[in-house]
C-alpha cells in the first residue's frame, strides 16, 4: 500500500498536515496563492481584527543568529552564523474584514481542495466587541473559508481586553470561544499564549466553550538583546524597546513541552503543534505528542516568503519516514500520532540510580567532590 499523506483534523481533509501558520507569511492573498502553489495542506491568514490598527514605526521582525567562531550571538552582527530565533512586535492584519473577504472567496475558487483558515481577534470587554468576533466568524466563513483560528495569544496588543490578555483568563477563553462557536458552521480552533502558568487550564476552558481544537503554541515574549557596543537594543525606535515575540529554532523543546501538558491532559482532543518547525523530524515531536497538524512560521519567512523549500523537504522526509517504518503497518499519521505521549511523565517517576551511585543531589562536576559535602 502506498502511503496517504492526508489527514482528517477536526472533520477538514487536509492533503498532508503542513500549514503555514498566522503570520506575515500569510498577510496577502498573493502569499497564500504562492503557499497553495508550493503544496502547503493548509493556511491560517494573519489575524483579521475590526479595531484600527497601526504597527511600529521601524522593522516589525528580526532574526538572532549565533556565529559559534566568533561567540557573537545577534540580530545585526555575524549574518553567517546560525539561526536562533525570530523575534518580531507586528500587530495583526492592518487590512480591515472587506478587504480580506473578497480575497479569502478568490482563494477558495482557486485552490478548493486546499484549507483556509481565517485567524480573527475581537476584545471581550463589552457586548459590543463581542459582537465584532460574530461579524468577523460570520464574515470569514461566508467568504468561504473552512475553519476560524481564534487568536487568544497576540503577545503585544496594548488592550487587557485583548489577545494573549484573554489567553491568560480562562472565563474570557471559554466565554468568547462559545461566543463565536454558536455562529460558526466551520471547526473553530482556538490559539493559545505560552505566557501562562499552566497551559492546559486554558486549554480546558476553551474545550469547555466548545473549541474543536487548540493551535499551541504562539511565539514566546522576549526581548531583544542590547549591543555591547553601543548600549542600545539591537532593536528599538527612538531608543524604546517593549516585548515581541521569540519564534524559531529556541522555542522548539519549550513549545513541546506546552504542547505535552493539554495532549496529556486531554488525550481525545485535536491540537495543531506550532513552534520551531523547520524540518520533518522536527514536526514528528508534535505528531508523536498527539498533534494532528502542524503549523510552520520562521522557516518559511526566510525561503522565499512563504517556504517552498520548506515545504518540500517536510514532505520529502514525511515520505521517507513512513518508508522506513512500512514493516510497522504505518501507512498515514493516525497510525503513529500520540506514540510518545505516554512517555512524559512526573519526576518522581524517573528512576533513581542505586543508593551507592547517588550523590545526594551533587553530581561530581560543578560541586564539591564526594565525600567533601558539608
Amino acid at each position: 500500500m502506498a502511503p496517504d499523506l492526508s489527514v482528517s483534523f477536526t472533520g477538514i481533509r487536509f492533503e498532508n498536515p503542513f500549514m503555514l501558520s498566522s503570520a506575515p507569511p500569510t498577510e496577502s492573498e498573493t502569499n497564500i496563492m504562492h503557499a497553495f502553489e508550493a503544496g502547503w495542506g493548509g493556511v491560517v491568514t494573519k489575524t483579521i481584527g475590526l479595531h484600527p490598527v497601526a504597527n511600529v514605526a521601524g522593522p516589525k521582525t528580526k532574526f538572532l543568529r549565533y556565529d559559534a567562531e566568533s561567540g557573537i550571538l545577534s540580530m545585526n552582527k555575524g549574518r553567517q552564523g546560525m539561526l536562533h530565533s525570530s523575534w518580531n512586535w507586528e500587530l495583526i492584519s492592518e487590512k480591515p474584514l472587506d478587504w480580506w473577504v473578497p480575497r479569502l472567496e478568490r482563494i477558495k475558487k482557486a485552490f478548493p481542495t486546499r484549507v483556509l483558515v481565517a485567524s480573527i481577534m475581537a476584545g471581550s470587554g463589552s457586548d459590543r466587541e463581542l459582537d465584532h468576533w460574530r461579524t468577523l466568524a460570520r464574515g470569514c466563513q461566508d467568504a468561504g473559508v473552512d475553519g476560524l483560528e481564534l487568536n487568544l495569544s497576540c503577545p503585544h496588543m496594548d488592550r487587557p481586553d485583548m489577545g494573549s490578555n484573554i489567553g491568560r483568563d480562562e472565563g474570557l477563553c471559554s466565554f468568547v470561544t462559545k461566543v463565536v462557536k454558536e455562529v460558526a458552521r466551520v471547526p473553530v480552533w482556538a490559539k493559545l499564549t505560552p505566557a501562562t502558568a499552566d497551559i492546559a487550564i486554558e486549554a480546558g476552558a476553551v474545550f469547555r466553550g466548545g473549541a474543536d481544537a487548540v493551535s499551541s503554541s504562539n511565539t514566546f515574549p522576549s526581548l531583544p538583546l542590547i549591543d555591547p557596543d553601543t548600549l542600545e537594543f539591537e532593536m528599538n525606535v527612538d531608543g524604546y524597546i517593549s516585548p515581541g515575540g521569540l519564534g524559531g529554532p529556541a522555542i522548539l523543546p519549550l513549545s513541546l513541552a506546552k504542547m505535552a501538558q493539554m495532549t496529556h491532559a486531554f488525550p481525545d482532543k485535536a491540537f495543531s503543534g506550532i513552534g520551531g518547525v523547520s524540518e520533518f523530524s522536527h514536526a514528528l515531536n508534535y505528531f508523536l505528542l498527539g498533534c494532528g497538524t502542524v503549523q510552520v512560521c520562521t522557516a518559511a519567512m526566510l525561503d522565499k516568503a512563504v517556504g517552498p523549500n520548506v515545504f518540500k523537504r517536510l514532505i520529502a522526509g514525511y515520505r521517507e519516514f513512513l518508508d522506513r517504518h512500512a514493516d510497522r503497518g504505518w501507512r498515514n499519521l493516525e497510525d503513529f500520532r500520540g506514540l510518545l505521549r505516554h512517555r512524559i511523565v512526573a519526576h518522581s517517576r524517573i528512576r533513581r540510580p542505586t543508593a551507592a551511585d547517588y550523590q545526594g543531589g551533587y553530581d561530581h562536576e560543578g560541586y564539591a567532590r564526594p565525600g567533601h559535602h558539608h
